[in-house]
C-alpha cells in the first residue's frame, strides 16, 4: 500500500471524475491566494494613477477577478459550482514599485473548498492588468500565483510559511 495520498479526481480505473461531495457537511470555508505582476516602475505608476488609455486598470482587474471567481467551475473542468458568499481582490504596488501585488480571498458556506476560486480570481486580475498595460510594457511578467491560506472543511487549515 502506497503512503502517498490518492488523487481525489481519479476513480479506481484512473479516469477523471468530479468528486462526490453529497455526503459532506456544509461548513464555512475561506481561501486566500496571491499573484504578482512584475513591470517597469513607470508602468506601475501609470497603472496606479489610472492613466492608461484603456481606463482604470486596477478597478477593472478587481472586477475581473471577482467575476472569474464566480465562473471557476466553468473554467476548471472538475470544480464544483459553489455559492460564494464573498470575494475580494486587493491590488497594490510592490514597495519598490517594480510590480503589483494581487491578493484574492474567496468565502463560502458549502461542502467543498474555495481554493480554486481564490486562485482564479488572483490569476485573472493579474492577466487583466497585463492586458490593459501591454501597450506600454510588453515585458511585464505574471508570477508567484499561489495559495496563501485556506480554512474550513475536513482537510483542515493551511497557512503558507514564507
Amino acid at each position: 500500500m502506497s503512503s502517498e495520498p490518492a488523487l481525489t479526481h481519479l476513480n479506481a480505473r484512473g479516469e477523471a471524475e468530479i468528486v462526490d461531495i453529497g455526503d459532506k457537511e456544509a461548513t464555512r470555508r475561506r481561501a486566500v491566494a496571491e499573484a504578482t505582476v512584475l513591470a517597469a516602475p513607470e508602468t506601475v505608476a501609470v497603472i496606479i494613477s489610472g492613466g492608461l488609455k484603456k481606463g482604470d486598470a486596477v478597478s477593472v482587474a478587481r472586477i475581473a477577478g471577482i467575476m472569474a471567481a464566480k465562473k471557476t467551475s466553468d473554467l476548471i473542468p472538475l470544480c464544483h459550482p459553489i455559492a460564494l458568499t464573498k470575494v475580494s481582490v486587493e491590488i497594490a504596488p510592490l514597495p519598490d514599485n517594480t510590480g503589483l501585488h494581487i491578493r484574492a480571498a474567496a468565502e463560502t458556506t458549502d461542502r467543498t473548498g474555495v481554493e480554486m476560486e481564490a486562485l482564479t480570481a488572483a490569476s485573472t486580475a493579474a492577466l487583466t492588468l497585463y492586458d490593459m498595460a501591454k501597450a506600454i510594457d510588453r515585458g511585464m511578467t505574471v508570477t508567484n500565483l499561489r495559495l496563501l491560506e485556506k480554512s474550513g472543511g475536513k482537510s483542515g487549515d493551511f497557512v503558507r510559511v514564507a
